[in-house]
C-alpha cells in the first residue's frame, strides 16, 4: 500500500485524458497557472500595501452625499 510504481501513474494519466481530454485539460492547466500567477502577485502587492496605511479618500459628515428627501436613514440595532 506504500507508493504506486511508475506504471500505475501513466494508467491513470491516460483514463484521465481519455475522461477529459487534451483540450479540456490543457484549459484547466493554463486557468490554474494563471490562478497561482494572480496569487502571487496578490501576495507581492499585499505585503507593499501594508507596509503603507492608505489615505482617507473622502471625509465623513455624518450627512448623506445626496440630500434626497426619497432616502429613509437607519440605525442599526442589534437585538436583545
Amino acid at each position: 500500500m506504500g507508493s504506486f510504481s511508475i506504471w500505475h501513474w501513466l494508467i491513470v494519466l491516460l483514463v484521465v485524458v481519455m475522461i477529459f481530454g487534451t483540450k479540456k485539460l490543457r484549459n484547466m492547466g493554463s486557468d490554474l497557472g494563471g490562478a497561482v500567477k494572480g496569487f502571487k502577485d496578490g501576495m507581492k502587492d499585499g505585503s507593499s500595501d501594508a507596509a503603507t496605511p492608505p489615505a482617507p479618500t473622502q471625509q465623513v459628515t455624518g450627512q448623506p452625499a445626496n440630500s434626497d428627501k426619497s432616502t429613509i436613514d437607519v440605525e442599526a440595532r442589534q437585538k436583545s
